[in-house]
């Protein structure tokens, strides 16, 4: 939990303080006023990095420096963020301890719903990558571990690709590497697939009123147990078509998640609404799920979340949000507040 934040030099704020509460808080001014910079400003003070943003965008323009402070659990954080000759240094202090990055164990769980995640479920297999990756990293010790040493093995492999047939006796150790690494990943997601599909249906159809059939399902109809001999046999078959690439062209960094929507390609058949609302549904199991691993009760932001939702939606979300901290920001307070009656904290901007 948060109690309180400090934005000074950061993004449209000079000097200015927030304070916020156990439940929802919800962050109301026009388009433009600042709204989710604090969304940012919480993600960063608690995952060390922006979602959408390099770090010397966050420095708030004509100035040499950034920095917030916020206490979280009863601990004081500190990030700033610093402009020396061209390059920003990016630092954080815990409590007095200073860190140069966030690592596992001190980053704090929480969960984003932003406008552009809608990309995620009909755009570039990347963004669900990204988002399967990253949950599972929250979650599985080791996991980003083991996804740095695969995208080191492959950058090596590409390399090698782009250096010509003179090199392709070196590759098979890296085939090897690869399709070992390559195993481990694909176990994880399968696993977190099977994980989310648990109460995909159930949670989308509270959250619609209505019933329809939701799942994720991986693009490849290999078994995780076999895919490690399979990757390598693919690698092999595929080298000619690799060299004349310059790059690999299977693994897991090129494999799909798809969302399937009542047997059919989500993004093929549902209405904007329907996509508005599996993605809230994925939000909800993704809190449940990082909760459940971790023991703690993630932090949820809604960026401009209520705005195309119907009243039935905004009640189904009201009820499952409703027990976790809370930020969601809006340009129409109403249309929030009198879905938590007088449980909500209102920061007018």
């Amino acid at each position: 939990m948060i109690t309180n934040i400090r934005l000074q030099q950061f993004r449209s704020y000079q000097d200015d303080s927030f304070e916020f509460e156990e439940g929802v808080n919800v962050i109301v001014g026009p388009n433009a006023s600042g709204k989710t910079n604090i969304l940012e400003a919480i993600l960063l003070a608690t995952q060390g990095k922006s979602y959408r943003a390099k770090d010397a965008e966050m420095i708030r323009q004509g100035q040499p420096w950034a920095r917030i402070d916020a206490d979280i659990v009863s601990k004081h954080r500190v990030v700033k963020l610093e402009l020396l000759e061209g390059v920003v240094k990016k630092s954080f202090d815990l409590d007095d301890k200073k860190l140069s990055r966030l690592g596992a164990s001190t980053r704090l769980p929480v969960v984003l719903f932003e406008p552009n995640h809608l990309l995620m479920l009909g755009g570039s297999p990347d963004l669900r990558r990204a988002f399967l990756d990253l949950l599972i990293d929250q979650t599985t010790p080791e996991y980003g571990t083991t996804l740095n040493k695969y995208k080191r093995a492959l950058l090596q492999r590409n390399r090698l690709l782009k250096s010509g047939r003179a090199a392709a006796n070196q590759l098979f150790a890296w085939d090897i590497r690869l399709s070992e690494l390559g195993a481990q990943i694909v176990t994880a997601r399968h696993q977190m697939i099977d994980e989310i599909n648990k109460h995909f249906t159930a949670t989308y159809n509270q959250l619609a009123g209505h019933k329809n059939s939701l799942s994720l399902r991986y693009s490849l109809s290999v078994e995780p147990e076999a895919y490690g001999s399979y990757l390598l046999k693919k690698l092999e078959k595929d080298l000619d078509l690799d060299l004349l690439r310059g790059f690999t062209s299977s693994g897991p960094h090129r494999e799909d998640i798809l969302f399937v929507f009542d047997g059919q390609p989500l993004a093929n058949v549902a209405s904007r609404g329907e996509v508005r609302t599996a993605l809230l549904a994925l939000k909800i199991i993704e809190l449940h799920i990082i909760e459940s691993h971790k023991g703690v009760k993630p932090m949820l932001l809604l960026d401009d979340v209520f705005s195309e939702l119907d009243g039935a939606r905004r009640k189904s979300l009201t009820s499952f949000i409703k027990s976790y901290q809370t930020f969601i920001t809006t340009t129409d307070a109403d249309v929030v507040i009198k879905h938590f009656a007088k449980q909500c904290n209102i920061i007018p901007l």
